[in-house]
């Protein structure tokens, strides 16, 4: 099964590669379901069973215009982001490899995009990507065994951890959640793909290119903490809800970890894909002079002398 966000409301997708349609969950379900996405992950079992009665053939399915399309969990409770969970990107960050679990902080929100977009590079900003597959939870999950894991997934989407690493790495300590969080820098999609649509979940291709070029490509099974391992380990301290969004981590090739470094640029375009799930397609423009005036002279109060 496929669900899509089109204009905040849930999709059913259907169709071939290059040829998906959809139709809305709501009207097909007869109001049972949806329509926002936050309503359908907290009836997803209920979903499920339902989906697989659906007989897809006399479906009313409409195009996708891409454009449409939004994170295929717009609103989670809870955002996790997983670091240095592939051993050949924690030895081009200069570390070493975790052992217990890796480091994890946030994305907020504000930051959520769909697919294709348009990216703001930020003044004096060193821009970088980090594809990274993502999990989202169907089911609560608290303190629960890796061997149940996967059964409370809702499904698999593709998505960019756009970094700002000036803002992320400056002292005195790191910045991980704001750096990583300007708008547009947490694009998801197309769509949510269910664990079973899969032969392996836990063996999927995923990479990332810029204007054509190959930057970054790996296999999930390459993962240090694999899905189980990383949903079992969160869920040990906190409670896990339908709907949260997981960042598993970025196989190596980003740009702070290449010699010289290199960073996005106005005019470039990032296209990212993990197999069996789509592409995202991101372009990037520089920031306006006006917003860049407004963020010199905001710079500038915060460095005034305090007056006694």
């Amino acid at each position: 099964m496929r669900i899509a966000n089109i204009d905040n409301r849930a999709a059913l997708v259907v169709g071939e590669p290059g040829d998906e349609r959809a139709v809305d969950i709501a009207t097909l379900s007869d109001g049972r379901f949806g329509p926002g996405l936050s309503a359908l992950y907290s009836s997803w079992d209920e979903v499920r069973v339902w989906a697989a009665e659906v007989v897809v053939a006399s479906l009313p399915a409409t195009a996708i215009d891409r454009a449409r399309l939004g994170a295929p969990s717009p609103v989670p409770r809870q955002v996790f982001a997983v670091g240095l969970n592939y051993h050949d990107h924690a030895a081009e960050s200069g570390f070493e490899s975790p052992t217990h679990l890796p480091p994890v902080f946030t994305k907020y929100v504000s930051s959520f995009s769909g697919p294709d977009t348009e990216v703001t590079i930020p003044a004096d900003g060193n821009v970088d990507w980090e594809v990274e597959l993502v999990v989202i939870i169907g089911r609560e999950a608290h303190r629960i065994d890796e061997a149940d894991a996967w059964s409370h997934v809702a499904g698999l989407t593709v998505g960019q951890d756009i970094s700002e690493r000036i803002s992320q790495l400056r002292g005195p300590a790191p910045q991980f959640g704001l750096g990583k969080s300007f708008p547009g820098f947490t694009p998801q999609g197309p769509w949510l793909v269910t664990p079973d649509e899969f032969d392996n979940p836990d063996d999927l291709e995923l990479g990332c290119m810029i204007d054509g070029e190959e930057v970054q490509k790996g296999r999930t099974c390459e993962l240090i903490f694999p899905v189980p391992s990383l949903i079992a380990a969160l869920s040990q301290t906190v409670t896990l809800y339908p709907g949260d969004v997981i960042f598993t981590g970025t196989p190596a090739g980003v740009g702070v970890g290449q010699s010289p470094q290199r960073f996005l640029q106005p005019g470039e375009s990032l296209d990212s894909w993990i197999e069996g799930i789509g592409e995202l397609r991101q372009r990037f423009v520089a920031e306006s002079g006006n917003k860049k005036a407004c963020r010199d002279a905001d710079r500038k109060s915060h460095h005034r002398p305090h007056r006694v």
